[in-house]
């Protein structure tokens, strides 16, 4: 052997582990939790928002795959914190996953992936030593950045228009029968009837239709309602008003029913399709921190344009009656139309029409070459059956259920009830609109406190904290209202308020809290399922206590619907601390810690 062998050094491996040691699959990465709020509220805005871009995935997202991210700068924060603390990953990002990944955001149009290189290979055992600072980067971007904008600015525009008409409407009918709550009851009933008996149909009805056409028809399908809504009201004011009893059986009144009906319905299928769909595949697959940002983002719009809504509600009716309130919503609605069909076919070219590669259009054909009407009945009740029976099996069912209590909170909570009570009481608009405006400001701020909450309790103990909260200022916003210094002093009328603005935090919280943990708890592909039927009995909620305000038609009963929303309330933080309080197993390894 020559002496330069035997002086030269053993030749030393590269630091970490060997290339051929190194796992094929791409380990998925650290836990980051979407902080989905309820953005469009369909009975109370509750959605789910998968964390991949396939609704169809049969894989269930775990307690570890998923975690509660803030908002804004915190949010990147808290992922860095979790990711030095949680057990040790390997994080590949080759050029062969990352094309993958883009390949199944395209579809079939995408270019076939170029063979990894030896560079790549070296590149992973950098990634290793260095950290994943650029894969960190690619997943806190959505996909399409662009098109997710232009997401932003439908909802924006669509929903500053539905909340306008959510607060014109009730205004309209509470001054055709000053004294009586039932025209508005009656209206309430039957739609949340609609949408309790349809809503496990509606998820599947639009998986079978091309997303673009079916959002831009279901916008023109909602205007139109607003329409006939508004000539309907304009009929009835100009008519003799009589009794609120025989309001009920004349023809027009019939009418007005079934158009608020499908513009209820109309609301729930575009919710699902921009909050399900869109921001999804917008986000892309495998970037949980840009859907987590994208979720934040639409809730804060759907919190503005509550407050929006709300003032300039406050401000037509404080320059014009009631009726020419609802005309110049239904004008805004109709200039909105135009606005929302350019967004949405923009929002497509900008996401170089990945929404045009619906896998369920084809489907759709078929279907529709095989309609029989007995084949279609059988499907729906198939559906809804199947429906409730993957409802009440998920392991986290108590948390939904105490969700759906929260939803028989319908009179102390800005709405169609609300309205009415505060214009029989002949409160001024100027603090109509303010109720109702500063509802917005305060959801907003319990979005950045939420994850504060999360933080130092838990998302378990977080979701108690919300429902306690709630529980407890609508409690005392009850007792300020039964001593009956309501309609005497405007010092008391301001405290019962503002202690339901309050609430609205608590609300707030655990719409998003309660959200994620029975978005944990169930398998992504059944996410739509469950969602519907979740939407369709917090329905079943509302709609009994309408017919509650039904039986209870005068103004003067208000107190025993408000008595009766906090009674709720209180007995949903009651049943989620029992079910905290006796964890099962299942429950256990769902949320370990």
């Amino acid at each position: 052997m020559s002496m330069s062998k035997l002086l030269s050094p053993p030749p030393t491996s590269p630091p970490g582990p060997a290339l051929s040691r190194l796992p094929c699959r791409r380990v998925a990465p650290p836990p980051v939790l979407p902080f989905p709020f309820p953005l469009r509220r369909l009975t109370s805005r509750r959605v789910f928002a998968t964390s991949c871009s396939s609704s169809d995935s049969e894989h269930a997202p775990s307690a570890s795959s998923t975690a509660l991210a803030g908002a804004g700068d915190d949010l990147s924060a808290g992922v860095t914190q979790e990711r030095e603390g949680a057990l040790p990953f390997v994080q590949l990002s080759s050029g062969i996953v990352l094309r993958t990944e883009e390949q199944s955001l395209l579809g079939d149009h995408a270019p076939a992936p170029a063979p990894a290189s030896a560079a790549s290979s070296f590149a992973l055992l950098d990634e290793l030593n260095g950290g994943c600072r650029e894969d960190d980067h690619l997943g806190e971007t959505p996909a399409y950045p662009a098109a997710m904008n232009a997401l932003y600015a439908a909802c924006l525009a669509g929903n500053a228009t539905e909340q306008l008409w959510n607060f014109t409407w009730p205004a309209a009918v509470a001054v055709l029968h000053p004294a009586s709550i039932l025209p508005v009851a009656v209206l309430g009933f039957f739609t949340k009837l609609v949408v309790f008996a349809a809503g496990p149909l509606v998820g599947e009805l639009i998986s079978s239709l091309p997303r673009i056409p079916a959002y831009r028809s279901l916008a023109a399908i909602q205007t139109a309602a607003h329409l006939v809504s508004v000539a309907t009201i304009t009929y009835a004011f100009a008519v003799h008003r009589a009794a609120a009893a025989s309001l009920l059986l004349r023809p027009w009144f019939a009418v007005l029913v079934a158009s608020t009906a499908v513009d209820r319905l109309a609301c729930v299928a575009l919710g699902i399709i921009a909050e399900r769909d869109f921001v999804v595949q917008l986000a892309g697959a495998g970037r949980p921190v840009a859907l987590a940002k994208a979720n934040a983002t639409l809730s804060r719009v759907d919190l503005l344009c509550e407050t929006v809504g709300a003032s300039i509600f406050a401000l037509l009716l404080s320059k014009n009656n009631p009726l020419t309130c609802i005309k110049l919503s239904c004008v805004i609605s109709l200039c909105a139309l135009p606005l929302l069909i350019f967004l949405c076919g923009e929002m497509n070219r900008l996401a170089d029409g990945i929404f045009d590669h619906s896998e369920n259009t084809t489907s759709h054909a078929e279907k529709t070459s095989s309609f029989s009407i007995r084949k279609t009945v059988e499907e729906a009740v198939a559906t809804v059956r199947n429906g409730w029976s993957e409802y009440m099996r998920q392991p986290v069912l108590p948390a939904s259920l105490a969700y759906v209590f929260v939803c028989f909170n319908v009179a102390l909570a800005p709405g169609a009830l609300m309205t009415t009570f505060l214009i029989h009481q002949g409160v001024s608009p100027s603090v109509i609109g303010a109720f109702g405006g500063s509802s917005g400001p305060v959801g907003i701020l319990a979005t950045f406190a939420t994850a504060r909450l999360v933080k130092e309790l838990g998302i378990l103990k977080a979701g108690a904290a919300g429902l306690i909260a709630q529980s407890a200022l609508l409690g005392a916003a009850v007792v300020v209202y039964l001593t009956g210094a309501v309609s005497r002093r405007a010092g008391a009328l301001f405290a019962f308020l503002g202690l339901i603005v309050a609430s609205r935090a608590g609300h707030m919280a655990y719409s998003a809290i309660g959200l994620q943990v029975v978005q944990t708890g169930n398998p992504a592909s059944k996410a739509k399922l469950i969602g519907a039927t979740e939407i369709a009995v917090a329905s079943l909620a509302e709609l009994a206590m309408m017919a509650v305000a039904v039986v209870a038609s005068d103004a003067s009963h208000f107190g025993a619907l408000a008595a009766l929303s906090a009674t709720a309330v209180t007995a949903a933080a009651g049943m989620y601390c029992r079910w905290l309080a006796n964890p099962s197993d299942e429950l256990r390894r769902i949320f370990p810690s």
